[in-house]
């Protein structure tokens, strides 16, 4: 898997993540909102490319930028690669990541529908179900053991 801060990404990387995060959170999930904010420029950009297509992406915050604890995001498997257990590849290094790079606790807000996927990692529903974007989501939380 690839790992760069923002400013290690060569402008087709940054294309290709962007334009995936817009493929399958704004067009396919169909959420107009604003996809591209300034945590990128402070997020360490995980993912794994098939050749030219990407597979995979997550962005990874450190603590302090958008909550207290550091925390996994935008995480994504695109179309084509779901259902080849490509997502729990992706969160187990996102997760190892984190922990050796921040704290011991990372924080997500998850889509409601994916809880018992986050459990498997040890992740935790901390808070009520809550439309954002008009999307069911929950806050989780995972701690060091």
């Amino acid at each position: 898997m690839e790992k760069k801060s923002f400013q290690e990404l060569d402008q087709l990387e940054l294309y290709t993540l962007l334009k995936s995060r817009v493929d399958v959170f704004v067009v396919e999930q169909q959420c107009p909102y604003q996809e591209i904010d300034a945590y990128d420029l402070k997020a360490t950009h995980l993912w794994l490319q098939d050749n030219q297509n990407l597979v995979v992406y997550a962005r990874i915050l450190p603590a302090g930028s958008k909550y207290v604890e550091a925390s996994i995001g935008r995480v994504l498997v695109t179309k084509a690669y779901r259902d080849r257990g490509y997502g729990k590849e992706l969160m187990e290094e996102a997760i190892k990541y984190t922990v050796n790079h921040f704290k011991d606790s990372i924080k997500i807000q998850a889509q409601q529908h994916l809880k018992a996927f986050y459990q498997a990692f040890g992740f935790k529903q901390v808070s009520t179900a809550y439309l954002d974007d008009r999307i069911w989501h929950i806050d989780m939380i995972w701690e060091q053991k």
